[in-house]
């Protein structure tokens, strides 16, 4: 926890609760600071981790700020908080809650088939006391629309103590739920009460179509039940080997799963919008939205993990889609599918520790990156051999996609970190074309589609042959683009993607130049700043993906005493709670960025099953 003077909390100590409709995070001093409703990249209504004006929702003791403990009932994403106060001890569960399923989904439609449980479009809050007495307080200060709109509070039943108020702005009206007495005061709602040892208390915000909230005390505390119950269960269908990184497995695919809008199969790569990759500067991006290059990430971790559900639904969502004019994909959509994702800021809010703009939707939504196709046709290529079945409506998708890169290939583009500043030939996104045609072949071969084959094949030697020629420097590591000799971790996609055999001396070279030449105290920048026309200012932290991915590479060339060290660093700099944000601030020890971050809990979940099933090859040949 930091011991800083910023009204802040770091970004490290943000406890992550879903219900695979939306996302809380949740402060050490018990407020929820980030809810969008009603979905992921829905406007918020408790905004305060970008301003501590936008809106809250505490749940806590009165008076005491700084928890005894906290964790995650195991195997969930439910959060299970104990305090310490003068006068007690009290257990505070939270939890967006999980249920069974109760006919047609009215506040966020699915396109996917029905499953038997799903989100209640609920936020409950218990709390229990263990010894003594301890004052519980409720404090719900909604602020609508990234907290334009403060909340106009009506409190109804009345007759019977004010345990409801509903808060309205913006549109949208929610319902907070109580046993203890609600007051209005100013803008908010607030409720105080004294519990005793063996007494039980709670709280809810309902955004459901009717405002359904817990019929009493035991109702709450058996829906916050039934949802660990759920958590549980979906996670005993995951292949989780048993073997020291296997809480780290279970954290990371709870993550995962936890990012996924289940309505669409989409998954978000992050929860939340413009936490800062440069302290107080501008590297600022709304990351609540689906990226077609975490296509094959994605695929490769359920995969792994022996969720083919959620690998189906992800891979029914790619093909729903619409595409661009040339039948290419965008390189991102929104959950629901929509393409325009025009960016825009909210200069009224302060951001995160002073880091402006706050951005809400994502300027780069429309930029040439030809990395997307090699993603979609990777994912598309494991999915059937995982499958065993290439279902006749990806078909199409597999063409234009194939064909939609070989017209490109030659272009210079944004490359994968959506640079700002001049189009490049970056040599990660010949790469990725490669992967596409490679991968094209292959599918074609599976098709039974020769003649496709045999032109996709010949496209995919003539770009590996290109970036042979123009994409390695004289050293024999490959470049960050064509007209620069600057390193860029992306090209350890290389290994990752079988793009030269792992023996391969310019592959090797790569990965020790990277690993020597491009982290900072062992973990691994996306490139140096002043090397690279990224169309911004400032400097950024390390970036995590990029560290899982030499832990990767070093374990695909037979490194694995380093892969192994840097494993366990990657660990150690884990959040309290075992989660990811998208940077790591060498300096400072602190995360930086978007959290959770979908991509480094993806990377971290390829890394772990590398290093695990190398340990049991090396048991076999015993």
């Amino acid at each position: 926890m930091s011991l800083s003077n910023s009204p802040f909390p770091p970004i490290a100590d943000y406890a992550f609760l879903s219900d695979c409709h939306t996302g809380a995070l949740v402060a050490p001093d018990g407020s929820v600071d980030w809810l969008c409703l009603p979905a992921f990249d829905a406007p918020s209504v408790f905004g305060n981790l970008l301003d501590r004006g936008a809106g809250s929702f505490r749940w806590g003791p009165y008076g005491i700020n700084v928890p005894t403990s906290r964790h995650y009932v195991p195997g969930t994403n439910v959060l299970e908080t104990t305090w310490h106060t003068t006068g007690g001890w009290v257990r505070i569960h939270d939890a967006l809650v999980m249920g069974p399923r109760k006919g047609t989904d009215l506040v966020t439609p699915h396109t996917r088939p029905p499953t038997d449980d799903d989100a209640e479009h609920l936020l409950v809050r218990t709390a229990e006391c263990l010894d003594g007495e301890v004052e519980i307080e409720a404090v719900c200060e909604a602020a609508f629309d990234y907290g334009r709109e403060p909340a106009t509070w009506v409190v109804t039943g009345a007759d019977d103590g004010a345990h409801t108020a509903d808060a309205t702005g913006d549109g949208r009206t929610v319902r907070l739920n109580t046993d203890l007495s609600i007051g209005i005061e100013g803008g908010s709602a607030r409720a105080r009460h004294v519990l005793r040892k063996g007494e039980r208390a709670y709280c809810a915000l309902s955004w459901n179509h009717d405002l359904t909230v817990p019929d009493d005390v035991d109702d709450a505390f058996a829906r916050v039940g039934r949802t660990i119950g759920f958590w549980r269960d979906w996670l005993a269908r995951a292949r989780i080997p048993d073997h020291p990184l296997r809480h780290p497995l279970e954290r990371s695919a709870l993550t995962i799963k936890g990012l996924t809008y289940m309505p669409t199969g989409a998954t978000v790569a992050a929860l939340t919008t413009s936490l800062p990759e440069t302290p107080g500067g501008e590297r600022n991006w709304d990351y609540r939205y689906t990226w077609m290059r975490d296509t094959t990430f994605t695929l490769q971790a359920l995969h792994y993990l022996n969720l083919d559900w959620e690998a189906e639904e992800f891979m029914q969502f790619v093909a729903d889609v619409e595409p661009r004019e040339d039948g290419s994909l965008q390189i991102m959509y929104g959950v629901d599918g929509r393409r325009d994702l025009t960016e825009s800021t909210r200069d009224e809010l302060s951001g995160y520790e002073g880091a402006r703009p706050v951005r809400i939707g994502n300027g780069a939504f429309d930029q040439r990156q030809n990395d997307v196709y090699g993603a979609v046709l990777d994912a598309l290529l494991l999915h059937t051999r995982r499958s065993r079945h290439l279902p006749r409506r990806l078909w199409p998708l597999v063409k234009t996609q194939a064909d939609a890169a070989a017209a490109v290939w030659r272009d210079p583009d944004q490359g994968i970190w959506e640079a700002r500043g001049k189009p490049q030939h970056y040599v990660s996104s010949k790469l990725m074309c490669w992967v596409a045609l490679d991968r094209a072949a292959q599918l074609a071969a599976i098709r039974d589609d020769p003649e496709r084959q045999q032109a996709w094949a010949a496209v995919a030697e003539e770009i590996r042959q290109d970036i042979l020629e123009h994409g390695v420097s004289d050293r024999g590591v490959l470049r960050q683009h064509y007209d620069t000799d600057a390193l860029d971790a992306s090209t350890l996609l290389a290994p990752l993607f079988g793009f030269l055999p792992d023996d391969d001396e310019r592959i090797r070279a790569t990965i020790d130049a990277i690993d020597e030449e491009l982290t900072e105290n062992g973990f691994v920048l996306r490139y140096r700043t002043d090397e690279t026309d990224d169309g911004l200012a400032g400097k950024e932290g390390t970036f995590l993906i990029c560290s899982f991915w030499l832990v990767s590479a070093l374990a695909a060339v037979g490194e694995m005493d380093r892969a192994t060290a840097l494993m366990e660093r990657l660990l150690a700099i884990a959040s309290p709670l075992g989660l990811y944000a998208e940077e790591f601030d060498v300096d400072r020890a602190r995360h930086l960025g978007n959290t959770p971050q979908a991509f480094s809990h993806l990377a971290l979940i390829q890394a772990a099953g590398r290093l695990v099933l190398h340990e049991r090859l090396a048991e076999l040949s015993l």
